[in-house]
């Protein structure tokens, strides 16, 4: 286990968490961005995604979550019909070294964000031609 160049995450209590932390820290050539989410950082992540402003906003952050920290989002909504905000399914996937709680918290923050902000939920359906005229 070599050090890091930038502080990381410490790791979960024993049991609580399936991240795989420590299989991602000795794997050679493993994917590391993950662990710069320390604690403190998570925080401030869930903070700026439940003050999201627009739906471009929205989909800037996707993309940095993407680049800085290896983080996939898929924002997807129901093929049939959105009637609330749970018709919108925001997928945080899987990856060695992402806590579970920051996987439900990272939905979570941005479902407050399209509370707060209905026009970014108009947007992502807009986003599927749902209000172009015919």
């Amino acid at each position: 286990m070599s050090a890091q160049p930038f502080p990381i995450r410490t790791e979960c209590p024993p049991g609580s968490c399936v991240c795989e932390r420590d299989a991602l820290m000795r794997a050679p050539g493993g994917d590391v961005r993950i662990l710069r989410l320390t604690r403190e950082e998570e925080k401030r992540l869930v903070q700026r995604l439940e003050n999201l402003t627009s739906l471009a906003d929205l989909r800037h952050m996707e993309q940095r979550l993407f680049e800085q920290l290896g983080v996939r989002l898929s924002i997807t909504t129901s093929p049939h019909e959105v009637r609330t905000l749970r018709g919108i399914a925001i997928l945080v996937h899987a990856q060695p070294g992402l806590c579970r709680k920051t996987r439900k918290a990272i939905p979570e923050a941005i479902r407050k964000s399209m509370e707060r902000r209905p026009e970014i939920a108009y947007g992502l359906l807009d986003e599927g031609g749902l209000f172009e005229e015919a």
